[in-house]
């Protein structure tokens, strides 16, 4: 916990590609809305297979943006449905993280002929999942509903999204799967997460723990903020945090085909081989995939003594896209298996 309460000046410039939101564009579709009024207020058709929506969301009192990626032969007005498939983005991404992993990855390739809806959602400048305490008042921005009413109820409603679900992610994105998945039982039928920071409650005294993580995403995404306005005080509200840590739920994944999978923080063989070599050459790690490779362990050893059956894959390698893009690439058929 050696970075709580401090700015992190290093740790902040590399997570802190803040960007605008991509806006919306061509006129809004007649799809109907959500049961709280949320609506898809535009629409910009980026490829044939790319179509970014722009939704007005009361549980985050703004609009929210999302990628999608249809499937061969879709039409808003076809007769069938298609399964989903979600796909989170960590707190790097920043304001367009729904299209991070169109960006960083190849998932249209990967996915051109797997009959499946993507669904890349903006999770926020945190990228905290979740529906924020606020001091228990409650109140915007509430992530969770966002993605898992709303988005969910309009997509089912207006663009041909089936009940068959799958959920991944990267970093907070990661933890988000997990946590959506534990947190909303019978929802997805798989859910894994690359690099996430899946035991929230992990402590280490001497080093960097969950909780410096969102202390840190809150000061960068929303510096006006308290970080605690997000679970409260770990130590105070501990049965806040509990309720969203996919360690403490994980009995409420049994059924869920479940991934995990990190790094060491050694250079690898996805790293750049001029910087690989030198942080060699000075022993260095990766601190933020230190932590996910010690806390998907504790995770995994969780699950396997609650008997509840989980792939993993911990591996030499740091807290970067081309590990989380070959990862995707090794755990999709997986996924799709689930759902298709």
């Amino acid at each position: 916990m050696w970075l709580r309460g401090v700015a992190g000046a290093g740790f902040i410039a590399m997570v802190a590609g803040l960007a605008a939101s991509v806006a919306a564009g061509g006129a809004a579709p007649s799809a109907a809305p959500a049961d709280d009024g949320a609506v898809v207020v535009g629409e910009r058709r980026i490829r044939r297979r790319v179509l970014d929506l722009a939704v007005r969301s009361p549980a985050l009192e703004s609009v929210a943006h999302a990628r999608l990626l249809l499937p061969r032969g879709w039409s808003r007005a076809a007769s069938r449905t298609w399964p989903v498939l979600w796909l989170l983005h960590g707190a790097g991404a920043g304001r367009d993280g729904h299209t991070a992993w169109s960006d960083h990855s190849d998932i249209e390739e990967l996915t051109e002929d797997a009959g499946v809806l993507v669904v890349m959602p903006d999770g926020g400048p945190c990228a905290h999942y979740t529906d924020w305490w606020n001091r228990g008042g409650g109140g915007a921005p509430k992530w969770e509903t966002f993605h898992l009413a709303e988005l969910r109820q309009i997509l089912e409603r207006g663009y041909r999204a089936g009940p068959g679900r799958a959920i991944a992610g990267n970093a907070t994105g990661g933890l988000g799967a997990l946590a959506y998945a534990a947190r909303h039982r019978g929802l997805f039928r798989a859910a894994a997460s690359f690099s996430g920071p899946v035991h929230t409650l992990y402590r280490d005294p001497s080093g960097l723990d969950v909780a410096d993580l969102v202390e840190l995403g809150v000061a960068i995404g929303a510096p006006a903020l308290d970080w605690t306005n997000v679970w409260g005080d770990p130590d105070e509200q501990r049965v806040v945090w509990r309720q969203h840590n996919p360690y403490d739920l994980a009995g409420r994944l049994a059924g869920v085909r479940l991934h995990v999978s990190a790094g060491d923080g050694a250079p690898g063989p996805c790293d750049p081989a001029r910087g690989a070599e030198r942080r060699r050459s000075e022993g260095s790690r990766d601190v933020l995939e230190v932590l996910a490779r010690t806390v998907n362990r504790e995770f995994a050893g969780k699950l396997g003594k609650l008997g509840i059956p989980v792939t993993t894959h911990f591996y030499r390698g740091t807290h970067t896209w081309p590990y989380w893009r070959r990862e995707l690439r090794a755990t999709l058929p997986a996924l799709l298996a689930e759902i298709t």
